[in-house]
């Protein structure tokens, strides 16, 4: 039966972040929903499949493997697997983004924070 999973069933605690993880509502993917003020975001980290970044509003500096890259309102940016990663809120207003995970449960490896990786 189609069905609506209202936000703030989704909302992490004390955030405006959404976290959407799909084997509990039937679907093959999972995403967060990310909203973040200047200068936020997580650490570095990985995932054993793709993850899918498709910008909202706002700028993120994304760090994947050893590359830093700039995505934009509109733009896409895509990490391989097993691809050490981060994003920040690089811009002057909140950072709203997708962030599409290739699995029906969200898996992830956490990193010291190493600048070398």
């Amino acid at each position: 039966m189609p069905s609506v999973i209202p936000a703030d069933r989704l909302r992490l605690a004390g955030g405006r972040t959404l976290r959407f993880e799909g084997a509990q509502h039937g679907s093959g993917v999972s995403f967060f929903l990310v909203t973040n003020a200047p200068g936020q975001g997580p650490s570095l980290h990985r995932h054993p499949y793709s993850e899918t970044w498709s910008v909202l509003d706002g700028e993120a500096t994304i760090r994947i493997g050893e590359h830093d890259v700039v995505a934009r309102t509109g733009d896409t940016a895509v990490v391989p697997p097993d691809t050490w990663h981060r994003f920040t809120n690089t811009g002057d207003g909140d950072l709203r983004m997708v962030c599409i995970h290739a699995s029906p449960v969200m898996i992830q490896e956490d990193a010291d924070e190493d600048p070398s990786r």
